[in-house]
Formats: structure tokens, sequence, C-alpha cells
């Protein structure tokens, strides 16, 4: 299968946040009643969060569904830009301190093969 017909549905963001494991509320608080709100203005596709519980740290993790790169790029950049986002991170920042300690993400194209995919 070519690299085209690879991404004929979309391509997969993973993000890995991780987060001071004393600020986890403060991160889900902000995320679940502000983050995911404005960033699905922006056409943010939500397939799935996790938390994870294999780590010494506390991990969010998630997966989103984009049309292609060029949007997902396109779409970051005016959610980063978004005024009421900055805002918010602001007057976490001042409020609790940042909660996030550091981001960690990939772009992922389905492989043409596996769950989903019809293999005759």
């Amino acid at each position: 299968m070519t690299n085209e017909q690879n991404n004929s549905r979309g391509v997969y963001q993973i993000r890995i946040y991780e987060v001071a494991p004393d600020k986890k509320e403060v991160f889900h608080n902000r995320f679940r009643n502000h983050a995911m709100r404005i960033m699905k203005r922006y056409g943010f596709e939500f397939v799935a969060l996790w938390e994870s519980t294999s780590v010494v740290d506390f991990e969010f993790i998630y997966i989103l569904r984009w049309p292609d790169v060029a949007t997902m790029d396109r779409q970051w950049k005016a959610f980063l830009a978004d005024e009421e986002w900055i805002a918010i991170k602001k007057e976490t920042v001042a409020e609790t301190g940042e909660p996030v300690l550091k981001v960690t993400g990939r772009v992922m194209s389905e492989m043409g093969y596996g769950p989903g995919f019809n293999l005759r």
C-alpha cells in the first residue's frame, strides 16, 4: 500500500503529557473544562484519552485524528494562538504553577492491515 493510500483515512497524532503529580487535578480541570472545548472549535477530533498507571509520574495520553498533516499543523497553530486559551494558561500558572512538565507527540499513519481492514 502506498503512503497516499495509507493516509486516505487520515493521520493520527498521539500526545503524551507528563504532569506534576501534585497538580493532577489542576491539569484535568484545565484540560476537561477548557482545552478540549477550545480545541474542538479548531477541528480537533479526539479518538481516545487515557491516564497512564505504569509510570512513577502521572501521564495523560490522547489520540487525535486529522484529515492530513497540513490541517493538523494549521489547527495547532490556531489553537495555541487562541486568546482565550492563552488567558486560561496564564491564570492557571499564576494560581497554581504550570502542571505540565513535558509534552511528547508523534504523528502516525495507519499501516493498511490490522483491525478495521479487510485482509482478503
